[in-house]
């Protein structure tokens, strides 16, 4: 019996002793393990909306950049105080069309078709980023020259073309004189300036509006 007792006591020795060797043994061989890949996280809601943030971030930006262009294209006069933005024999502006192209063709229906697809993402991104960036180098540049690039007999042509068509875009003149006014300001710049489309568009929506009444 007392035999009985010191196998009790001791297996209840061992056993403990046993686990505690066994789960050392399982921690050294933990450690020992190469560290494997972790898997890859599942876009969770916070960073999904840090992701619509940049993307509505990017919009507004191309947004603003196609406004501040806008201000060219539907001012004529303004367009002729600055003619190089329009002058595509000057590489700044000529990068700056081809990045406005590059970030138009770009721009999703809706944001959040983004969302879903990160290359398209990026790839509008760095277009945004290169049109608003083209364009202020474009702008700067055709502030500071203005009309120093032409001759004194073309800027003076540009000067009474200027004043033509603010007269042509003038709902106070007649309809008759607007018409007048801009075709001879189209006279003053034939061979000298190309207008873009949609300033002369503008101009001839105005004036066809006018006659029509």
């Amino acid at each position: 019996m007392g035999l009985i007792f010191r196998l009790v006591e001791l297996l209840l020795v061992i056993v403990p002793l046993a686990g505690a060797i066994y789960a050392a043994w399982r921690g050294i061989s933990a450690l020992k393990k190469p560290e494997s890949d972790p898997e890859p996280s599942l876009p969770t809601s916070k960073s999904q909306a840090a992701q619509w943030r940049t993307i509505t971030r990017v919009a507004d930006e191309h947004n603003r950049t196609d406004t501040r262009w806008l201000e060219y294209e539907l001012d004529a006069a303004k367009l002729l105080d600055f003619p190089a933005m329009t002058d595509m024999r000057d590489p700044l502006t000529v990068a700056f069309h081809r990045a406005k192209l590059r970030a138009d063709l770009l721009r999703p229906g809706k944001a959040e078709d983004l969302l879903d697809d990160p290359e398209a993402a990026r790839q509008y991104l760095e277009a945004v980023e290169s049109y608003a960036s083209a364009f202020g180098a474009a702008e700067n540049e055709a502030r500071r020259r203005r009309r120093n690039a032409f001759s004194r007999a073309e800027q003076q042509r540009m000067t009474r073309a200027q004043s033509l068509l603010r007269v042509a875009a003038d709902p106070g003149a007649t309809p008759q004189e607007r018409e007048r006014a801009y075709d001879l300001a189209r006279s003053e710049l034939d061979g000298l300036l190309v207008l873009p489309e949609r300033t002369t568009a503008a101009l001839e929506r105005g004036i066809a509006g006018e006659l029509d009444t």
